[in-house]
C-alpha cells in the first residue's frame, strides 16, 4: 500500500496538540492525500483546517458535525457610514435579535421545495427535519457563528454570515457515525459503495443544501432590516457563498477521489471564496488559484490559537472590549463572548500570507457591527 502524500501550508509552528492527530489521519486506511491549511487547530479526532482525499472510504469526522457550515456575503447599494450612528446600530442589533434568532424561530418555517421533497435515510432524521429543521431555518447558532456588517476599501456596506446546518446536520453526523467501522488507528469510516456509505452521502448533501438555504434566509432577513432602517438594498448579483465542511467527488492528479474538507474551502481557479477573521478583525473575499498541490483548497478562516477554556481563563471582559474597539456589538454579552475575542484566533492576514499560492485577495473588509448568539 502506498504511503499518503502530506503537505502543509502553515502560518507558524504546527500546534503541538495537532501533530498526533495529523499523523494518525495520514496513516489511516485508504487515505491518499492530506493537506494542512494555515488555520489548522485541534478538534475531535480530525483537526479543523485539513483536507483529506480517499478512494473508497468516507470519514465523517473529516467533514465534521456541522455539515455544510460555511460563509455568504452580499453588498448593499449604500455607504457603510449608515452604521456610524449609535442609535441606528442599536436599532439594527435589536432587529437582528428578532429576525435572525440564535436558536429557534418563533414559528416553523417552510422548507424550500427541494429540501422538503427529498427524504432522509432514517425516520428519526425525518422527524428532526420536520421539527428542528423548520424552526431553525434562518437561525444563526452559537459558538463562532456570526452575522457581521462590514465596509470594503471603497466604503461600501457588506454583510457576511457564518453558519451551518444547525441541529439536523449534527443529527445526521451522529446517526451515521454510529454505523461506522473503525480503522486500526481508531478513526471511523464508511464504505462508499456500501448501503451506509451511500446513505451518508445522500444525507450529507441534503444537510449541505439546508445549510446554504439557512444562510440565504438570514441574508434575506438582515437585508430587510437594513432597508427598513437605512433604505439600503441588497445587490443580489454580488451574492457569494462557500462551504467549508463537506466531502465531494473530485478529480486530482489523474485520480477520482473523495475529497473531505473540514474547515477548508474549495479554491479552484477563479472560484470565489470567503475567509473571515475573528470577531472584530478584518475579513477577506478571495479567488482560488487552482493550486493542484493543495487539492485546489485553502483555509476557511483565522483558526483558533487558544481553546475556549484557555481563552476564558486568559482574556478578560476589558480585554475583549479593547480588542473590539469601535465595532458595534451587544455589550451585555461581553462576558460570554470572551472566548471569541480576536486574541483567541490567529491573525487572518498571516494566514493569507502563508497561502498566497492558493488564493488571491479580491477585497478586504473591516467590521462595523457584529451580531452573535451565546
Amino acid at each position: 500500500m502506498s504511503q499518503p502524500d502530506v503537505k502543509m501550508w502553515l502560518a507558524g509552528p504546527l500546534p503541538a496538540d495537532a501533530a498526533p492527530l495529523l499523523t494518525r489521519l495520514a496513516n489511516a486506511e485508504d487515505v491518499r492525500y492530506v493537506r494542512v491549511m494555515p488555520d489548522v487547530h485541534l478538534a475531535h479526532d480530525i483537526c479543523i483546517g485539513t483536507v483529506t482525499a480517499t478512494e473508497r472510504l468516507i470519514y465523517p469526522h473529516a467533514v465534521g458535525a456541522d455539515i455544510g457550515c460555511g460563509m455568504v456575503a452580499i453588498a448593499f447599494d449604500c455607504n457603510a457610514d449608515v452604521l456610524a450612528n449609535k442609535s441606528v446600530a442599536g436599532a439594527l442589533l435589536a432587529r437582528l435579535y428578532r429576525c435572525v434568532p440564535a436558536n429557534r424561530q418563533a414559528e416553523a418555517q417552510e422548507l424550500p421545495a427541494g429540501l422538503q421533497q427529498q427524504s432522509l435515510s432514517d425516520p428519526r432524521l425525518e422527524a428532526i427535519k420536520s421539527r428542528d429543521g423548520r424552526v431553525q431555518l434562518g437561525t444563526l447558532g452559537r459558538g463562532n457563528h456570526f452575522l457581521e456588517f462590514q465596509a470594503d476599501n471603497q466604503g461600501q456596506l457588506w454583510l457576511m454570515v457564518h453558519s451551518g446546518s444547525r441541529a439536523i446536520g449534527q443529527a445526521i453526523h451522529d446517526m451515521h457515525l454510529a454505523k461506522t467501522a473503525r480503522t486500526t488507528g481508531g478513526l471511523r469510516f464508511l464504505e462508499v459503495e456500501g448501503k451506509n456509505g451511500q446513505a451518508y452521502l445522500a444525507d450529507m448533501t441534503w444537510a449541505a443544501d439546508y445549510a446554504a438555504a439557512n444562510r440565504r434566509a438570514m441574508v434575506e432577513s438582515a437585508s430587510a432590516a437594513i432597508t427598513a432602517l437605512c433604505g439600503g438594498r441588497a445587490i443580489w448579483g454580488s451574492y457569494v457563498g462557500c462551504s467549508h465542511n463537506h466531502v465531494r467527488r473530485e478529480s486530482h492528479f489523474g485520480q477520482e477521489l473523495w475529497v473531505h474538507r473540514k474547515g477548508a474551502i474549495s479554491a479552484k481557479a477563479g472560484e470565489a471564496g470567503i475567509i473571515p477573521g475573528a470577531m472584530g478583525a478584518v475579513s477577506f473575499h478571495v479567488q482560488g488559484r487552482g493550486n493542484p498541490e493543495s487539492l485546489e483548497s485553502s483555509s476557511h478562516g483565522a483558526g483558533r490559537v487558544m481553546s475556549r477554556t484557555d481563552a476564558r481563563r486568559r482574556i478578560s471582559t476589558r480585554d475583549l472590549q479593547r480588542q473590539l474597539g469601535q465595532v458595534w456589538y451587544d455589550h451585555r454579552l461581553a462576558e460570554a463572548l470572551r472566548d471569541e475575542a480576536p486574541a483567541a484566533y490567529r491573525d487572518v492576514e498571516a494566514v493569507l500570507r502563508a497561502e498566497r499560492d492558493l488564493t488571491r485577495i479580491l477585497r478586504r473588509l473591516v467590521p462595523l457591527l457584529c451580531y452573535k448568539g451565546t
